[in-house]
């Protein structure tokens, strides 16, 4: 079999879209699951760019010991130094340089030659070298640069010591004909490309960006670096969840063609990539969203009951979403529960599953039955309020069309006292968000979005929050979930303050 390389770039480009910021632990945990994914290459961060950064790509390289770990760097000594210092503990360390090539970029961006970009590229690499043996070079706007200049580039930089070169379609510009055509191209007129891996890392600017990535492989291509959710800068990367079910689903046209992917896994990674980010996976997202093994037209449920694949091309087990959705209530037991839990891919210690059953137990109270996208959400918000620094401890609202907005809100604070304030607001919510700001004491908080929705049907439902703020200039999201809508407002804007407490512990 033909294997392609599934470089992931999640924790890196993934988290560069507006909003998706991660801490520390929240990048371990991710690059955890994509371990269990099976993932090749975890692309951890860019660790000139932030302490941050720098911490969790070490953290990373530490403790996730079976896929390579590479950390971005640009092309200078600095960055480099900066990079290798931090994969230095990986069991597979890869340093990746990325030097912008377009004349675009080129006039406007560097101000520097063709010459000049070309020496850079190779010495950067060569210095690069002494530290790792597996360098990755990317000439950053492949798409949009002179073709012979890209054949240029790749042979002068595998012959410095590149071990991976990557083509990127940086601004998600090129149709896949071209793009196809650029990459045979680079087979076909680059004298040492047998001593290289040829990658490709496309965006989505154009909608285009797994069916470019899909068009390369097809012309030579053996790496391919995409993002779970397809999560990323502007309108993303490609989508590695598609990437790899095309392939896997359509081995009639990438013959002979495998990854090292659990698929099995692909829905988890999905979930926990959602949770975290908070990027919801929209509706009719391939693969992972809620309606892509759902089916509404009457000759489309007819033809599936009687024979699944008349209209599903993929069984949903084979990307980890259940056959069944269990319905549990509150006569549910233990056993009951545990084994749903494990269904779902969910393995809890003796502590972590008490409190989840506790929680299971007082939602069924609230709800007669209890389903798998309610379990995920109370597993989810368990991990939310064990990570906080601030804790909920009790809110109360009043309001409505006559009276004024008013909230008291009780939280426990970092050293463990109870700390409570009320406020007014424009509405209940606003209310919540003043008194709970009393309390936690954030300068120049702004609150730049808040999203609604439902976990599942019924008027009993789940609602999840999703709440961003901006503190300096940086975007932080915070997620609550609760029977109760304000309740679980007053979750998602503590878990989003708390997030601007840890980054600032982190930069200091």
């Amino acid at each position: 079999m033909d294997k392609i390389t599934i470089f992931d770039t999640t924790l890196r480009d993934g988290e560069q879209a507006a909003g998706g910021t991660l801490n520390v632990q929240e990048k371990l945990e991710i690059a955890k699951q994509l371990e269990k994914l099976g993932v090749d290459v975890i692309e951890g961060g860019f660790p000139i760019s932030s302490p941050g950064d720098f911490e969790a790509v070490s953290l990373i390289a530490k403790e996730v010991r079976q896929p390579i770990i590479c950390a971005l760097s640009h092309a200078n000594t600095a960055a480099i130094d900066r990079a290798a210092e931090a994969v230095k503990k990986a069991t597979h360390p890869r340093i990746h340089v990325f030097l912008s090539a377009s004349d675009v970029h080129l006039v406007y961006q560097l101000k520097k030659s063709r010459q000049e970009i070309l020496e850079m590229a190779c010495k950067m690499v060569a210095y690069a070298k002494k530290y790792v043996n597996d360098i990755e070079f990317s000439p950053m706007d492949a798409s949009r640069t002179d073709p012979d200049y890209i054949y240029q580039i790749v042979e002068e930089v595998i012959k410095c010591g590149a071990t991976t070169v990557n083509i990127p379609d940086t601004v998600g510009y090129a149709i896949p004909s071209e793009f196809g055509d650029l990459i045979e191209g680079i087979f076909k007129n680059v004298s040492n490309i047998g001593k290289t891996i040829i990658s490709v890392h496309c965006h989505n600017d154009l909608g285009l960006a797994v069916a470019n990535s899909l068009e390369a492989i097809k012309r030579g291509v053996r790496q391919v670096e995409c993002t779970i959710n397809g999560i990323g800068e502007r309108a993303g990367n490609a989508s590695l969840e598609e990437i790899v079910m095309s392939i896997k689903t359509r081995n009639d046209i990438f013959k002979n063609m495998t990854t090292s992917i659990n698929s099995t896994e692909i829905y988890k990674a999905s979930r926990l990539v959602s949770e975290l980010t908070g990027f919801i996976v929209q509706p009719n997202k391939a693969i992972v969203g809620a309606n892509a093994f759902r089916h509404e037209s009457g000759i489309h449920q007819d033809g599936v009951l009687k024979m699944a694949r008349t209209y599903e091309i993929m069984d949903p087990r084979t990307v980890g979403i259940p056959a069944s959705n269990l319905v549990l209530g509150k006569l549910s037991g233990r056993h009951a529960f545990k084994e749903r839990l494990a269904e779902l891919g969910y393995v809890l210690d003796e502590t972590a599953f008490q409190r989840a059953f506790t929680t299971f137990i007082a939602l069924a109270d609230k709800k007669r039955e209890v389903t798998d996208k309610d379990i995920e959400s109370l597993v989810a918000e368990d991990k939310r309020t064990i990570a906080d620094a601030y804790h909920l401890d009790r809110v109360q609202v009043t309001c409505g069309d006559r009276g004024i907005p008013t909230a008291a809100v009780r939280l426990i604070a970092p050293d463990g006292k109870t700390v409570s304030d009320a406020a007014i607001g424009t509405g209940p919510v606003d209310a919540v968000c003043e008194a709970i700001d009393k309390l936690v004491k954030i300068p120049d908080i702004k609150l730049t979005e808040f999203t609604v929705k439902s976990v599942t049907e019924g008027i009993d439902a789940i609602g999840e929050v999703l709440i961003r703020v901006e503190s300096k200039g940086i975007t932080y999201t915070g997620r609550g979930a609760d029977t109760d809508i304000i309740v679980a407002s007053a979750k998602a804007y503590v878990n989003a303050l708390n997030r601007v407490i840890t980054a600032e512990k982190t930069r200091k």
